[in-house]
């Protein structure tokens, strides 16, 4: 294709602007017709459209009759994520293979029972033959999301009951692909680095011990050399994203996409386009993007008022990619804390002592206190700003030796899990087809014939 083909010419600016002259809508119609825009009110709250027993996101608590802004919890099917993080033990076994079971089926699994399943996902975790050669090697892209979405789109031509919606089979159809997201996102990434920056093609074979934190930089580094704290901390992240109640924008694509009835691998594509936003699974890169840019900016890293003047600056969009957002600060729910991010607070300050990035954790602290300060001073809020879970991960998957294209491949890896809960879920309530309202607040016309325009 040629270059034109791609050029945005004066003709699509001027069809642009038409577009979008002819999509301003007031802000005030939102009040006057009482339309919570992003199915939110003006507290943050989401309209309530469904209901789930996979988890619970918490941020109030109720005082004399009063929802108050409270410190935010986070639960799994009724258990509170830090208590299955702090039940896995440094030296025992992996607690994302538990968790994922544990979503899926309702229950905590015996050793017995986590056994046979660590066993089912490492047989289903075998790509089809050719399948790397054929759709992985060919046309990479450097975007790995996309990549993903299209290996998880293909794999539909590979399954002979690809169209069947029975809840066993859509089971089988999650578990293969909670096996297989590492293999399609590490294997994608090592073949843009190959094709288009010239690095040496690396394809280990997964192998069948090892839990999916492991899988991952096994098949990943060149040496399959990993430490036991890395695959531990890897394996946390992935616990801590692997779900986030039924609301987050990707989970309830995956009810809506899935209440029309159509196929798992459409489903959970639909799901990772939406993950692969900013405002969702991708604000982890940004907000590591951000502080490169603030490291380069800040002469003084513990200069309290020259940091407070980039984050100033930041949201006068004077800084950065011109925004006007901190990234990594506020929740759409959590207002005084978001629980991933304490729980992953603690692994991040052990881990910056050991991997040496003791000043840049010192100046993720310093952001982390006084971001709210100015956001509350420059911005009128309807509840707390406090860190989020991506404003910690970026930077473990940094010290990880992760690359940034990764990361939110990872976040995917973990979250496939819950997604594939809401969609059983969602199957066996066997519901209406989700359609939800808009209003039309345009004029009636009378059609003019076009040779008299």
């Amino acid at each position: 294709m040629t270059g034109r083909f791609y050029e945005i010419t004066p003709e699509i600016m001027e069809l642009a602007n038409k577009c979008s002259a002819s999509s301003i809508i007031p802000s005030e119609l939102y009040t006057k017709y009482n339309v919570n825009r992003g199915l939110r009110d003006l507290n943050g709250k989401g309209v309530l459209v469904g209901l789930t027993h996979i988890s619970d996101v918490c941020s109030t608590k109720l005082v004399n009759g009063e929802y108050i802004p409270s410190e935010g919890e986070l639960y799994y099917r009724g258990y509170n994520v830090k208590d299955l993080v702090k039940g896995i033990a440094p030296d025992s076994h992996f607690g994302f293979e538990e968790c994922a079971y544990l979503l899926m089926f309702g229950e905590l699994p015996t050793k017995e029972q986590l056994k046979n399943f660590c066993g089912l996902l490492s047989e289903y975790r075998t790509l089809p033959t050719s399948f790397v050669r054929d759709i992985i090697m060919k046309a990479p892209s450097k975007d790995m999301m996309n990549t993903l979405a299209r290996s998880v789109l293909t794999l539909y031509s590979y399954d002979d009951r690809a169209n069947d919606i029975s809840l066993p089979n859509v089971l089988r159809q999650c578990l293969q692909l909670i096996s297989l997201f590492p293999l399609l996102s590490v294997y994608g990434y090592q073949a843009y680095r190959h094709y288009h920056d010239g690095a040496s093609l690396y394809i280990h074979t997964p192998q069948p011990e090892l839990s999916t934190a492991e899988t991952i930089l096994h098949i990943l580094r060149p040496d399959s050399k990993y430490t036991p704290l890395e695959a531990k901390l890897l394996d946390i992240a992935l616990i801590l994203h692997m779900e986030h109640g039924g609301g987050n924008n990707s989970t309830f694509t995956t009810h809506l996409v899935s209440s029309s009835g159509t196929d798992t691998y459409s489903v959970i594509a639909a799901s990772l386009g939406s993950l692969k936003g900013p405002k969702h699974g991708g604000a982890n890169i940004k907000v590591v993007q951000m502080f490169e840019d603030m490291k380069r900016t800040v002469k003084d890293w513990t200069d309290e008022d020259e940091v407070g003047k980039y984050l100033t600056a930041l949201l006068h969009k004077e800084a950065f990619d011109h925004a006007g957002l901190i990234y990594g600060m506020g929740h759409a729910v959590y207002s005084l804390s978001d629980p991933r991010a304490v729980i992953f607070r603690g692994f991040v300050e052990k881990l910056s002592q050991e991997k040496g990035y003791e000043k840049e954790f010192a100046l993720y602290s310093l952001v982390e206190r006084l971001a709210p300060e100015i956001i509350a001073k420059e911005r009128k809020i309807y509840k707390g700003v406090s860190p989020n879970v991506d404003f910690f991960s970026g930077f473990v998957y940094h010290m990880l030796d992760l690359p940034l294209e990764l990361y939110t491949p990872i976040f995917a890896i973990a979250r496939i899990a819950g997604w594939s809960a809401h969609r059983l879920e969602e199957l066996s309530q066997n519901g209406k087809i989700m359609r939800p309202a808009y209003r039309n607040i345009g004029e009636r016309k009378e059609y003019v014939p076009i040779d008299k325009r």
